[in-house]
């Protein structure tokens, strides 16, 4: 079931989400995402992206509130290299989650800060902050 914090006000409005799962070696566990399946919350079916382990789709509805809680439970069959990259209509850059304790944890990017925002699926927008350079970016050591 998912936690209030992570889908509030998710059957407001009519809105449009892109999202991209990258996962090794897991065929198995998207094949049946891939697929039209009606006990499912959504309905859009993510595509394979030729040549990699990554799935991409465009939710163009509301309709993806327990996409997060569904992507936790699957059985990876490396949970560490489970990377899932959201972008909401109004967020400026796409959101990272990776696989922490069994639970898709947002991984803070730099240059960019989440703000509370009551309309967004999430409770919040992610904006970018580096329209007059980053300090992050001058943090990174030197190749």
């Amino acid at each position: 079931m998912p936690s209030p914090d992570r889908t509030p006000n998710m059957a407001r409005m009519s809105r449009d989400c892109e999202v991209i799962v990258i996962a090794r070696g897991a065929d198995d566990v998207m094949r049946p995402l891939t697929q039209p399946d009606e006990h499912r919350q959504w309905h859009q079916c993510f595509e394979p992206i030729p040549g990699m382990d990554a799935w991409a789709i465009d939710f163009w509805r509301l309709n993806w509130s327990g996409l997060l809680p569904h992507l936790e439970q699957l059985p990876w069959p490396i949970p560490g290299s489970v990377q899932v990259l959201l972008r909401d209509q109004d967020d400026e850059c796409f959101g990272l989650w990776m696989m922490h304790e069994g639970k898709l944890k947002e991984v803070p990017l730099p240059c960019t800060v989440r703000e509370a925002d009551d309309v967004a699926p999430l409770g919040s927008m992610l904006t970018r902050t580096d329209r007059d350079g980053c300090s992050a970016a001058s943090a990174a050591p030197a190749a």
